[in-house]
């Protein structure tokens, strides 16, 4: 294994991270500049998750004879290029559509960042090396978001998509540099999507992606706006919050990519789940109280990007020779949780029902907790 491979591929998701979620911190901004709602500008990442849940299947299907180091090159590739193209839309039909263009290959690189680091590695540093790898996700929140939400508040959106731009050209070189060639996974074919089909551990797994995603993104789409109506928040003040998020994010992964080989991941994934429950339930029963909204991305933090690593490595274990599929169908059941989310986050923002959000992301996450449980006996 070539040295930092790991970590180029890391980065790679702090790029991802990026482009899928750059617009919850430009919503304001976006909407301003374009003569749109706030729910509509939100339709940037409801439509978009869409696109994402189709696209990672379906890529995995289509790429999987193809070279790992070129496949992952090529995608980020198309989102440097696609950055640069939504710095410079005259319009918000034509963001929508540079936005949906860039995701359908953007979906590509963290299912296949995630066979490609267990493909690095031996079976015994599998479960660390994946967790590793998404940490990019946990600095897209800790750093990125936080950054593009100043960005865009106090120098123009169009600048934080160059930012995020700039920033992908990098990781091209340094994947294209440390990534060993002759890569390549499982070829997945129709027979591959029955077998996950029939493995149960496999369904009940996709089903908590899809419960504990909805219930973080009914609040997490509309954050922003949220401090604004129900804190009398700022740019500062929802930078802070996405701030905390990513940083105890960050934290919360480290630590489960250190327990996990010891605890095991059903273990692992109980207890950052269950922190995702509390962080909701404390913003829901907190909302209108800024100290308490803000408290409430801690655990939500710690529990978040542990929990999206655990179902990696749980989908993995599950179907080893399989990783890679599962692993893509886990980041079409996290989008289709986004989209969803988002969908009736927007909703309720649109009927004033600020409130109500909270409520709404606990009743997912309580039953994806449920969902947790229920998959230590399959």
């Amino acid at each position: 294994m070539k040295r930092f491979a790991p970590t180029t591929l890391m980065l790679g998701n702090f790029i991802t991270g990026a482009t899928i979620l750059a617009p919850a911190g430009m919503l304001p901004e976006l909407s301003r500049d374009f003569g749109v709602s706030i729910r509509e500008a939100g339709y940037l990442i409801t439509f978009g998750a869409v696109v994402l849940c189709i696209g990672s299947p379906v890529s995995a299907w289509l790429t999987s004879r193809f070279d790992r180091r070129l496949l992952l090159s090529v995608t980020v590739a198309v989102m440097a290029a696609g950055q640069f193209a939504s710095a410079l839309a005259p319009n918000y039909a034509t963001l929508m559509t540079v936005r949906l263009v860039m995701l359908a290959i953007a979906a590509l690189f963290t299912p296949q960042a995630a066979g490609t680091a267990a493909m690095l590695v031996p079976a015994e540093r599998r479960g660390s090396t994946m967790s590793y790898v998404f940490l990019g996700w946990s600095l897209a929140l800790a750093i990125g978001l936080p950054l593009i939400t100043w960005v865009s508040g106090h120098i123009g959106w169009r600048v934080a998509y160059s930012g995020i731009g700039v920033l992908a050209l990098l990781n091209l070189a340094m994947l294209w540099w440390r990534l060993p060639t002759g890569l390549q996974g499982t070829p997945v074919d129709l027979k591959t999507w029955s077998e996950l089909a029939r493995n149960p551990l496999i369904l009940l797994l996709l089903l908590i992606t899809v419960l504990q995603t909805s219930g973080q993104f009914v609040v997490f789409t509309y954050l922003g706006p949220l401090f604004g109506k129900l804190g009398a928040g700022n740019v500062e003040l929802a930078a802070i919050a996405f701030s905390i998020y990513g940083v105890t994010g960050f934290i919360g992964n480290v630590f489960a990519s250190r327990v996990v080989d010891k605890w095991g991941a059903y273990r692992t994934s109980l207890t950052m789940i269950s922190l995702l429950l509390i962080g909701i339930m404390v913003w829901a029963f907190g909302a209108g109280a800024v100290p308490l909204m803000l408290a409430s991305m801690i655990p939500w933090g710690l529990g978040f990007a542990s929990t999206n690593s655990m179902q990696q490595v749980r989908l993995a274990g599950a179907a080893p020779l399989l990783a890679s599929a599962s692993v893509s169908l886990n980041t079409s059941a996290l989008y289709i949780g986004q989209a969803i989310g988002s969908g009736i986050g927007g909703a309720l923002f649109a009927q004033e029902m600020y409130y109500a959000i909270g409520y709404v992301g606990v009743a997912f996450l309580v039953l994806a907790l449920g969902t947790v449980v229920l998959s230590r006996r399959s």
